[in-house]
Order: structure tokens, then sequence, then C-alpha cells
């Protein structure tokens, strides 16, 4: 087994780790993706960036439990965002990255494509419960040697725009408190008043700031920036 498809299987133990299921699942390597190609039209996809970036698409024969923890009277959760933590799982193996937006989607072309890892999801009987599909790819394009002149390369990527995020502290809730939220509800971060905030770009850490106001808009005073070492932990 090379080392792509060894990413390969990581990325698709991790994903059953957080896969919504009633029964344990198994990943296995399934040699034929281009047959699936008229069961997958209706995948999670996304795209994960970083120093090895990939494209990744799972589906679930039965999303009748996906469904039911969705909820039939609300769209505040949809089937993308509850497998969205199963993907991040699966791309966390290829290392330090940025997933971008899960969406319904065709995905034929990916689980057809003989450079993708294909997987089938199985149940302890052996039958289908899901498919995974991922394509590693190695960017070399933004890595340079000692002699590499940096500046001059980025510098033909000066007005591209990008994400600029401040967040002041995360936690996690199932989607039974999600969906049981009203006005007036309080939810606690994880992190304490006074605290720094974190100021992420493109989803990675690159600084710290405290939020004050301006002109009655919210803004943020850049405390500490950090180097490359202390953006990637």
């Amino acid at each position: 087994m090379n080392s792509t498809q060894t990413l390969q299987a990581a990325a698709a133990d991790a994903l059953l780790g957080l896969l919504p299921s009633t029964s344990p699942l198994y990943a296995m390597a399934y040699p034929d993706g281009a047959t699936l190609t008229a069961r997958v039209t209706r995948a999670v996809v996304s795209s994960f960036v970083g120093e090895v970036s990939a494209d990744v698409a799972v589906m679930l024969e039965d999303t009748s439990a996906l469904a039911l923890a969705a909820g039939s009277e609300s769209a505040l959760v949809s089937t993308s965002d509850l497998l969205r933590p199963a993907l991040e799982a699966a791309t966390a193996v290829l290392g330090t990255g940025v997933l971008g937006e899960t969406r319904v989607d065709n995905a034929a072309q990916l689980f057809a494509d003989p450079a993708a890892g294909v997987f089938k999801l199985a149940s302890d009987d052996g039958q289908a419960a899901g498919w995974f599909a991922i394509r590693v790819r190695e960017n070399r394009a933004g890595r340079f040697g000692a002699g590499g002149d940096v500046v001059g390369k980025l510098g033909r990527i000066n007005n591209v725009e990008m994400a600029l995020t401040v967040e002041i502290g995360r936690t996690r809730m199932s989607v039974r408190d999600v969906l049981g939220l009203e006005p007036g509800a309080v939810i606690e971060l994880d992190r304490s008043a006074g605290a720094p905030a974190d100021v992420l770009l493109n989803g990675r850490l690159i600084a710290h700031g405290e939020v004050v106001v301006v002109d009655q808009d919210y803004a943020v005073r850049i405390t500490k920036i950090l180097d490359v070492a202390e953006g990637l932990n």
C-alpha cells in the first residue's frame, strides 16, 4: 500500500468515528467506484485545502435517521451539517488545512476517478450502509526551497480576497439542544470573559486580539501576531 492509499484508508477510518449511524460500520476498500455513479448523485461533498489537499464525498444509503435528526419542521440543520463533522475528521488525517463548504451534490465523477479511493461503509452483515470517496493531491506550487523567491511569488496573489474571522469562543451541542434553542437562551462558550479573541484567515489561526467598538461597529484590536508554528498548533 503506497502513502496515498494509506492516507485514504486512514481518512475512511476516521470518518466512521463521527458518522451518524445506529450500528457500527466498517470501511472496506471498493475497487470499482465507477459502478456507483448512479447511486451517489446526492452525496455530501467538499474539498480540503492544505499542503496535502483532497476532494471528499460521503453518502448514506438510508437517510431516514439523518432526516429525523435534522428535524421535519426546521431547516436549521441540514444533511450537510450533520455529515460535516465526519468529513472534518476524515480530512484531519491529511494535516493542517481548511475544509471548504459542505453541500449536497452529484459525486459520480469523483467516485469514477481512478485516482480516488472508494470505500464501502458496511454494517456487521456486510451490507452497504454508505459510500465514501477521497481523492488526495499534494500541492507543490506553494512549497519553496531555501533559495525560492517567496515574496515575489506571493505578490501574484496580493489582490486575492480571503475570509477573515474573529472568534470569541466555541462550544459543542447536540442536535436536540440546537433545535431546542429559543430567544433568550444563553450558550456558554469555552472561553472566559476578557480572554483574547482568535483571528482566523480562511479558518487558520493567525493572531489574537481584543474586541472593541469603533463608531458603533464591532472591531478587533490585534494584540499578538502568531508565527507559522504557533498558527499550525
